[in-house]
């Protein structure tokens, strides 16, 4: 009870130095530290503890992570019984003292050794613009006759230029060339100059066709089927000629039926006319002056029109033709002979009229005396 009340006069007692002074000259319980008996229990728990953090991580460790083998040296060629010290070395790769060391322009991705990307893409537009050029070059040689067929392996680096990330001073870039001019030996023709002991490139026949012009292609397949292009266009300018002159022809037959129908129609108006006015006008019309007022400006050029239809006045028993002198000047002069007959013209357009008045008096007793409408009637059944 004593020690008990100890701890509270303590805590009552306003001198904390002076309680702290008495906790620390207290002895330590008898309980904190295990007992003789507790102790081999003690060691064999934290034995058993140790045991399972070791377990956890060697099945952690060998799942997740195993341990790789170094990797077989590369200028070993070593049997069978090495692989299990050791993994082989893999291709594009030289290994030493365990390690891999992937050759230039491959990565290491994991435990091969992979080509360089940008590399591979670099190499390939070094090679479009070399083939781009030799093609077009041959394609002119093959179109004009003048350009390069044969280029030098030497002339070929002054195409390559820097692309993409590759620089002009590093090895990266004399390796990119290299595998661009590798690619080139499997793509391009190649032959061996033996005046100059070096590799020529050229471009293949069937890559140049696709680098010539639309003009030049043409020209040469015309060249090439000459004997059944020269028949086809004699026929066609032939063809075209043909219908040229069945056209015209045609043409000038409607023309000249045309002016003969108004001759007949001016030199009978004429007539009737003269006979009307008791001699005071002539008779006849002058053959000339008729053409110069029938013909059009353009058509006068033509020689032939007229003498078209001076063929048909000619043939038509109707009109006579005679000279006379008019005003000094001896004139063909054309008159109409027939009294009381009508020109085919007006015969025509008389026809035309007559039915054009049939058609109005019908319509007008039509309107005036509509039909009557029928009701129907109704069935009685």
């Amino acid at each position: 009870m004593k020690q008990n009340d100890r701890p509270r006069e303590c805590l009552s007692n306003s001198n904390s130095e002076g309680c702290s002074l008495s906790l620390m000259g207290r002895e330590p319980p008898q309980n904190l530290l295990p007992s003789k008996h507790d102790f081999p229990r003690l060691v064999l728990v934290i034995a058993l503890a140790s045991l399972v953090a070791w377990t956890c991580n060697f099945l952690f460790t060998s799942l997740f992570h195993p341990p790789s083998k170094p990797f077989c040296d590369t200028n070993l060629h070593s049997p069978d019984y090495f692989l299990d010290i050791c993994q082989p070395c893999p291709s594009n790769g030289e290994c030493n003292d365990g390690k891999l060391e992937c050759h230039q322009g491959y990565q290491r991705h994991g435990n091969l050794c992979a080509e360089d990307g940008d590399i591979n893409e670099s190499a390939r537009k070094l090679l479009e613009r070399v083939e781009h050029h030799l093609c077009e070059k041959y394609a002119q040689f093959l179109c004009t006759g003048t350009g390069i067929i044969w280029v030098h392996e030497d002339d070929l680096w002054n195409y390559f230029e820097p692309v993409g990330n590759v620089k002009v001073d590093n090895a990266l870039y004399n390796y990119t060339k290299q595998r661009a001019v590798e690619t080139m030996g499997k793509l391009l023709e190649t032959r061996l100059n033996s005046s100059h002991g070096m590799k020529e490139f050229k471009c293949p026949d069937q890559l140049a066709e696709h680098y010539k012009p639309y003009t030049c292609c043409i020209r040469q397949w015309i060249s090439q089927h000459i004997l059944v292009v020269l028949p086809i266009c004699a026929m066609l300018v032939g063809c075209t000629a043909l219908c040229w002159n069945v056209r015209q022809k045609l043409s000038m037959s409607r023309r000249v039926e045309e002016l003969y129908d108004k001759v007949c129609e001016i030199l009978e108006d004429n007539a009737l006319t003269s006979k009307s006015a008791n001699g005071e006008c002539e008779p006849w019309v002058v053959a000339s002056r008729l053409r110069d007022h029938l013909l059009l400006p353009r058509e006068r050029k033509n020689p032939l029109l007229w003498k078209k239809l001076e063929e048909l006045v000619q043939e038509d028993s109707r009109i006579d033709r005679y000279p006379k002198l008019v005003k000094g000047e001896s004139k063909v002069v054309w008159e109409w002979q027939v009294e009381g007959s009508l020109s085919a013209s007006k015969m025509k357009k008389r026809r035309d009229a007559s039915k054009t008045m049939v058609n109005e008096s019908t319509d007008l007793n039509h309107q005036q005396h509509p039909a009557m409408k029928t009701e129907p009637t109704v069935p009685l059944f």
